[in-house]
């Protein structure tokens, strides 16, 4: 079981259009987090030098080489996310649940038979879940600077109301369309509302998983040095369904009641990587481990959405249109990952295990015939390096099995841009 608990403070509450490829996707899709078995959960993931479980084929793949028999692994999982929310002092929180298997796979071991030398050969294949987009998260509060129709002034001064639908047709067409913005006799544009003071309130539903299959191969050489290599096959599919509404609660103005901008995203993509490691046991009581990923590219990343605007006014009447169908096709490459690693094993009593693994975030790509460099120059001078910890402890009373365990991933944001970190 996890539970996540994000704190988000806002300034400015602006919903901006879904269909656009940007820093934050490629940061979505960048940054996952552990999951694995329930002996890998229950100690913080901090298994990168102790081997011999599913879930590390897909961190440090010389685990495999500890394996000294086959083995088939599922593990199923209870996901919570616990989000709260902070927009101008007003707090709300949110709970989300979801039950999905963190890997179901299989490892095979070959015995060599010898006394020394190369003593087992391990093939492994199945998949594990690196991140489950699961969320349900609401910010509400009232705004009495701005509203997001007076922002769509700013945008559209001297554009023909015949090219919105053009220049605009998932947000500022369809405010047009339902009498949400007006032009008056010298065609200027106008709201009900330039001043703002309305209660302001955002839903984001999300849900999907990043899931990886794996094919992993595996030695020991000697039961002091082990190998491992991972191909992965990561696979995406995101959606997401966010309302941004605006509600005269006041009756601030005289003809205005409400208006909601509803928007929905969807993303799948699949890539592919590689994964390197090793395993040193010098003596019977330490191990070190280190890993390195490459990149992951996404090669078919497809992006489909639509959006809506509902409008409510005081006399009664309403509006409702529509967006058409929107779909783009892009590419995404995801950074290096390094890790290093160390157990220590107190005989048949307990272990102390411990990984860091560094990320550079700032090294994500969006990439396509178009040109992403203002999306890319975002990525680097938005995002850095993210230092993430695990450490965990496993201790036997007789035929009980004490486990303990904290992950700790640091903020890819430079300069404190947003507070991102995670415990688990």
């Amino acid at each position: 079981m996890k539970k996540i608990k994000i704190l988000i403070l806002l300034a400015l509450f602006i919903s901006i259009g879904v269909n656009a490829q940007n820093e934050t996707d490629a940061l979505r899709y960048s940054r996952t987090f552990f999951g694995g078995t329930a002996r890998y959960e229950s100690i913080g993931g901090a298994f990168g030098a102790l081997g011999a479980d599913f879930s590390t084929l897909s961190t440090n793949p010389a685990g495999i080489g500890l394996f000294k028999s086959s083995e088939f692994s599922i593990t199923p999982s209870l996901f919570v996310n616990n989000s709260e929310s902070n927009y101008n002092n007003t707090v709300n929180d949110d709970n989300k649940y979801n039950f999905n298997f963190n890997n179901i796979g299989g490892i095979f071991n070959f015995d060599t038979h010898k006394e020394t030398g190369w003593k087992n050969f391990q093939l492994g294949f199945g998949y594990n879940r690196l991140k489950n987009f699961n969320k349900r998260l609401m910010i509400e509060g009232s705004n009495n600077e701005n509203s997001l129709l007076t922002q769509y002034l700013d945008n559209i001064t001297g554009i023909n109301p015949g090219d919105l639908q053009d220049m605009y047709p998932f947000d500022i067409s369809l405010a047009y369309e339902t009498d949400l913005i007006f032009t008056d006799t010298l065609g200027n544009y106008y709201c009900d509302m330039p001043e703002g003071g309305m209660l302001q309130r955002k839903t984001v539903s999300s849900h999907g998983y990043i899931d990886e299959t794996v094919v992993s191969f595996g030695a020991n050489y000697n039961d002091k040095f082990f190998l491992g290599v991972t191909l992965g096959f990561p696979k995406i599919y995101y959606s997401e369904e966010s309302g941004y509404s605006e509600i005269d609660t006041e009756d601030k103005s005289e003809y205005f009641d409400a208006f909601t901008l509803h928007n929905n995203l969807k993303t799948k993509g699949t890539g592919f990587n590689l994964k390197f490691g090793m395993i040193y046991k010098p003596v019977d009581w330490l191990r070190l481990g280190a890993a390195v990923h490459t990149p992951t590219f996404y090669d078919d990343m497809t992006d489909t959405w639509y959006s809506s605007v509902s409008s409510q006014f005081d006399n009664g009447t309403h509006y409702y249109k529509s967006s058409p169908d929107g779909a783009f096709d892009y590419k995404l490459e995801t950074p290096m990952r390094t890790m290093g690693n160390i157990a220590f094993i107190i005989g048949t009593h307990g272990l102390i295990s411990a990984d860091v693994e560094f990320v550079d975030y700032s090294d994500a790509r969006l990439r396509e015939e178009q040109d992403f460099y203002d999306q890319n120059d975002a990525i680097r001078n938005k995002y850095t390096t993210q230092t993430n910890y695990h450490i965990g402890t496993e201790w036997r009373v007789e035929n009980i099995y004490l486990r303990g365990g904290y992950a700790f991933y640091g903020s890819p944001y430079k300069n404190n841009i947003n507070d991102a970190e995670r415990t688990y």
